[in-house]
């Protein structure tokens, strides 16, 4: 089984493409992750990546689909993954179809509304030494300002920023439309409500991928 978790920024994509692969023993994928690990471990797709970030260009989708493939094809992948951004377009949905187009597949969309969401996003800050991520409103440091890992100062991002959120979610409901038409036409499209605390949100995903993965797993058996 295929699991695709889609959400605009701040919609908790990452924190639940977590718990799904621990209770379903799942690898998780995020390609972020896998595109800054090729990038530090020197691969040739990771070089490729590495040369046209310096030049301020966008890796291409065939960098990052090949990225993908190397990582859907290990050991710990052959039961089944979770996608954490990824795809992001139908073009890139085709591409990972082609490479793994017999396995059984689910998209779910995280529904989060705009003023959530820049709330969340508005209230993030960054260490500036240690990089660690809290939240104002929800875990906010015991020290006004300041890092409860490192002591270190917190800072906002500049597309954390209220006007630069609304234009991301913008672009990010642009390339949702075709792309959640694509999975409704698969048969392969669910949504849960994103509000509500992350155990909560992971309540509402396992109701939908309980019968799924239980079928997967007796399927197997059998």
């Amino acid at each position: 089984m295929r699991v695709i978790l889609f959400g605009p920024p701040g919609s908790g994509k990452g924190t639940q493409a977590g718990l799904i692969g621990k209770k379903y023993r799942l690898p998780t994928i995020s390609t972020g992750d896998i595109l800054r690990r090729a990038v530090s471990r020197g691969t040739p797709l990771g070089r490729q990546a590495e040369a046209l970030m310096k030049q301020g260009s966008l890796v291409s989708d065939e960098i990052v689909a090949g990225l993908v493939r190397e990582a859907i094809s290990t050991k710990e992948a052959r039961r089944g993954y979770v996608l954490d951004g990824y795809p992001r377009t139908v073009p890139q949905a085709e591409m990972l179809e082609r490479m793994d187009g017999r396995r059984s597949e689910t998209a779910i969309e995280i529904l989060v509304g705009q003023e959530a969401l820049i709330k969340r996003l508005a209230g993030r800050r960054v260490c500036s030494l240690c990089q660690a991520v809290t939240n104002l409103e929800v875990n906010p440091p015991r020290l006004p300002g300041l890092c409860d890992s490192c002591g270190g100062t917190l800072e906002q991002r500049s597309d954390d920023r209220p006007e630069v959120i609304r234009e991301r979610l913008r672009v990010f409901e642009t390339q949702m439309v075709p792309l959640r038409d694509h999975y409704r036409k698969r048969k392969a499209y669910g949504s849960v409500s994103g509000e509500g605390t992350p155990a909560e949100v992971f309540g509402r995903m396992t109701g939908l991928l309980d019968p799924l993965l239980e079928g997967l797993d007796k399927g197997r058996q059998g």
